[in-house]
């Protein structure tokens, strides 16, 4: 039986990407997606629940997203699950799955496009790359009252 390691999903951004650079300079961009879900329950409510997931892209195309994506921006996010795992300041292990996006796709037009400098974004990130970090790589280090979730 083959493993098979996909997810695709569209979303809105719950806040601008948070773009750092490893000191090799590789850039890592990570953002929070909002993912909708409407439906109607038994006694025909209609209700809507949030999905909120964490994703994290490598490369020429976490620069792009930094540049371009703003907060409530809506994107498509083609990528692979991977478990986060780190221990807090209190000694307990703690994870958590997250995205590593393989492409964003950018949605739709962009809040204000172009409000800033006259000029409107692309319609799409260009660059689609699967960038897996070399096996020395230690991703930044979470800040001390960072929830990580």
């Amino acid at each position: 039986m083959a493993n098979i390691n996909i997810v695709i999903m569209a979303g809105n951004l719950t806040q601008a990407p948070e773009v750092r650079y490893t000191p090799q300079g590789t850039a890592v961009a990570q953002f929070r997606l909002a993912v909708n879900r409407t439906f109607r329950t038994k006694e025909g409510q209609q209700k809507e629940e949030v999905c909120f997931v964490d994703v994290e892209t490598w490369g020429r195309q976490a620069e792009t997203c930094g540049e371009y994506l703003k907060k409530g921006r809506s994107v498509l996010v083609e990528g692979r699950l991977v478990l986060d795992a780190w221990e807090n300041k209190e000694g307990q292990k703690r994870s958590k799955h997250k995205i590593r996006a393989n492409r964003v796709q950018f949605l739709g037009s962009a809040p204000s496009a172009g409000a800033e400098d006259g000029e409107a974004p692309p319609p799409s990130a260009p660059f689609e790359e699967d960038f897996t970090p070399s096996a020395d790589f230690t991703p930044p280090a979470k800040g001390e009252d960072e929830i990580p979730f």
